[in-house]
């Protein structure tokens, strides 16, 4: 069976995820890696037995690829995904799609033009505890949501910020915590409410971190267009890594995430939990976060099999603009102190 032949973009600390993923696919091969780095791509080819280059656009003239997975500052996803579509080449790129609403725009429609896939990290939508509430609500048992919030209290430290050179600036990460830490968060609780934002009114501010650019607080609230309201918290000066918290409160119970680990709680007495198996944990090598989850290897291998059927995939460009839009929203909100419609 003929293989998708796949090119790595980045080899930095996300990058083992997409590597042994592919490698323990039945259906893509790796057979090129690129980073700007030339001893960090060479360590990388060596380890996958691939070809490396240091640049993007000749690994992609050169390689004869048919996918190509975007693992790069957040700058670069956009041109990244242009020249990959012009080209011919699916793309699976790392959250967020880009560092504004124009540019993720652009790039779903150049792919479109191009006849070309086009997917999009966010990987804790398919942990088993996301889909147990999501099912839940689609399926009708928790009746009709009410309400929801979530949090995110973290720690970055100035080190952190100090170890990249686009990290804590606006025209290279595209913001702090939200676009960064907060968004996998954020983009459960939209999806897991299912419903369009109609506004949202917001506050963003940098209390600890003297030294960058960006926000390291923000909170606020989005109104849907089904009238329900979604509060939102999220800082990175906490003194520890807290769990996320998220809730959605419906007519016939709650729902809440602690971490990965669901828990709903019917008005009945009725509870259902739901963890990440530990069977499921894979042992990526040093540099990979364990708040990075266990599901990467479960939205590519979703990935390839769309591609394999011709569907569209589950997280797509048009699905994570919607995400995109809502990052976008809050930054405007928080920046002229005003309620933004979307």
């Amino acid at each position: 069976m003929k293989k998708f032949k796949v090119g790595i973009i980045g080899c930095g600390n996300i990058f083992p995820m997409h590597a042994s993923s592919i490698q323990l696919s039945d259906v893509a091969e790796l057979v090129a890696v690129c980073d700007v780095k030339e001893e960090r791509a060479k360590q990388a080819a060596e380890k996958y037995n691939c070809n490396f280059y240091t640049s993007y656009e000749e690994m992609i003239d050169q390689a004869d690829l048919d996918v190509v997975h975007i693992c790069t500052p957040h700058y670069l996803h956009s041109p990244m995904t242009l020249y990959a579509a012009r080209k011919g080449k699916h793309i699976l790129t790392e959250k967020p799609m880009s560092i504004s609403t124009e540019d993720a725009k652009q790039m779903v429609d150049v792919c479109e033009e191009n006849g070309v896939t086009l997917g999009v990290i966010f990987q804790n939508r398919y942990n088993p505890g996301s889909q147990l509430i999501k099912n839940a609500i689609e399926d009708g048992s928790l009746g009709q949501v009410l309400g929801a919030k979530c949090s995110v209290t973290w720690n970055r430290s100035d080190e952190y910020y100090s170890l990249s050179d686009w990290k804590g600036t606006w025209d290279m990460e595209g913001g702090g915590v939200l676009i960064d830490q907060a968004i996998h968060t954020m983009d459960l609780m939209r999806w897991f409410v299912g419903q369009e934002i109609e506004y949202v009114d917001a506050q963003i501010g940098n209390r600890a971190h003297e030294k960058i650019e960006v926000e390291d607080s923000v909170e606020g609230v989005m109104k849907f267009k089904n009238g329900i309201f979604g509060g939102f918290f999220a800082v990175n000066y906490y003194s520890y890594d807290a769990p996320v918290e998220i809730e959605v409160h419906c007519v016939k119970g709650i729902a809440k995430m602690v971490a990965e680990r669901a828990t709903i709680k019917y008005n009945d007495g009725t509870e259902i939990t739901k963890d990440t198996n530990p069977n499921e944990v894979i042992d990526y090598g040093e540099g990979v976060k364990i708040y990075w989850g266990v599901s990467h290897m479960k939205q590519i291998r979703e990935y390839y099999d769309t591609l394999e059927t011709g569907k569209t995939p589950y997280i797509d460009g048009k699905e994570a603009l919607k995400t995109q839009e809502m990052i976008a929203g809050i930054y405007q909100s928080g920046k002229e102190n005003r309620r933004v419609y979307l």
